[in-house]
């Protein structure tokens, strides 16, 4: 391996690594700072509505962006076949989300009517459809690393990677069945699940980086 193979490989990698914790990072951001939002009733993704909407559909596309080059990095670091696969698949979920906004609802943005929306436009059903793909492929990301960590021997990440796509599964399932507070256990869920990928993502950076050192 070259080293501007090396160099693209490690960035790929530590772009994984970066961009779901730093969605995470804005979207909390905004969830505290937008007037009338409340993360116990709206779902992070309607923050892509509003004036400053604008900022939460860019972060979806840089996410999706930084999450498909590290997927490409993980294919090429040995992380497995179904790994990589699917977290380009969530990659290009997140850039769907992005395309396809959410309808706005239940008082958010300010002025808008609370409750329950009586239907739903073609954007709000795409978006539900991407979403659907995305996190699915991130839940199956956490499971089959599960898998993988277990027959390496490693139980404590094995673990924590069955602990992540299952606080996805259980937080999606309950916001997709009108739980009470749904918007915030899906946000609890699919952030426990993101970071966790971000981790297991930059230590094979970080394993790159001390193969190329040697």
């Amino acid at each position: 391996m070259n080293v501007t193979t090396r160099t693209l490989l490690i960035g790929g990698l530590t772009a994984g690594a970066v961009g779901m914790p730093l969605w995470a990072l804005v979207s909390l951001t905004q969830a505290a700072t937008r007037d009338g939002f409340d993360l116990t009733r709206h779902p992070l993704s309607m923050l892509s509505n509003g004036d400053l909407g604008w900022l939460q559909i860019a972060n979806f596309f840089l996410c999706g962006l930084l999450t498909i080059a590290g997927a490409l990095g993980l294919r090429r670091a040995d992380a497995g076949v179904w790994v990589p696969r699917l977290l380009l698949v969530n990659g290009v979920g997140w850039i769907g989300a992005g395309v396809f906004v959410i309808d706005p609802g239940d008082g958010f943005p300010a002025g808008t009517p609370y409750g329950v929306p009586a239907g739903m436009s073609g954007m709000g059903v795409g978006h539900m459809a991407v979403g659907a793909v995305a996190f699915a492929a991130l839940i199956a990301t956490c499971y089959v690393l599960g898998r993988r960590f277990g027959r390496a021997g490693e139980r404590g990440s094995a673990v924590a990677s069955y602990i992540a796509g299952t606080a996805l599964l259980l937080g999606n399932g309950w916001a997709m069945t009108g739980g009470r507070y749904g918007s915030l256990t899906l946000a609890v869920g699919a952030i426990t699940a993101m970071l966790w990928v971000a981790a297991v993502t930059a230590r094979y950076a970080a394993s790159m980086r001390r193969t190329c050192a040697q």
